[in-house]
């Protein structure tokens, strides 16, 4: 089994993990309804992807009064 020869320091492994930052997902905006989306996702206000109905939503009752 391979062992250290000389002992990495706290600057060095820290720089190496420099870089594994979370980033944010992407968001865009649906251009049928205008609700944020994911890219390459359906959108699930309007159920449109690429411009074509994909899901069938159903419509929500309102109580009148």
């Amino acid at each position: 089994m391979a062992t250290q020869k000389k002992k990495r320091t706290k600057s060095k492994r820290d720089q190496r993990r420099a870089h594994w930052k979370v980033t944010l997902p992407e968001i865009s905006t649906c251009p049928s309804c205008g609700a944020t989306v994911q890219p390459y996702h359906i959108c699930q206000a309007c159920g449109q992807y690429k411009g074509r109905q994909v899901l069938a939503l159903k419509e929500e009752k309102v109580a009148t009064k």
